[in-house]
């Protein structure tokens, strides 16, 4: 079984700054890509950001410029650098892996999510 445990949520001003992280640990034979989502009351789950194995990342436009994906692959880890933060950017975020399997198969594993709050 896998488990992601994700820190560093909380409540930020407008302009402010959050980092998140999440680490994967368990029976991991290999991990294709991580990414953040999120979730606002009353809407769907987002993609805000997803990095590769290689190295590729991917953002949802409303985030550019203002949120850094990173991983580090020793550590079966990713990070959500957050500048810029903006109310609407309001939400729980989680974690997501995608963990490939020896037989050529792929499984998606979520955190428990952590909350990020931005007042105006």
């Amino acid at each position: 079984q896998v488990q992601l445990v994700e820190s560093g949520g909380g409540l930020v001003q407008a302009g402010g700054s959050l980092r998140l992280s999440c680490a994967a640990s368990g029976s991991i034979f290999g991990i294709n890509a991580m990414g953040w989502y999120r979730q606002a009351p009353g809407k769907q789950r987002e993609l805000v950001a997803v990095v590769t194995s290689g190295g590729s990342t991917n953002y949802a436009d409303s985030v550019k410029g203002r949120f850094t994906i990173s991983r580090d692959n020793a550590k079966n880890a990713v990070y959500l650098q957050m500048n810029s933060l903006k109310p609407e950017d309001t939400a729980v975020y989680y974690c997501n892996a995608r963990i490939g399997t020896p037989w050529g198969t792929s499984s998606d594993y979520w955190g428990q999510g952590t909350q990020v709050t931005v007042s105006s």
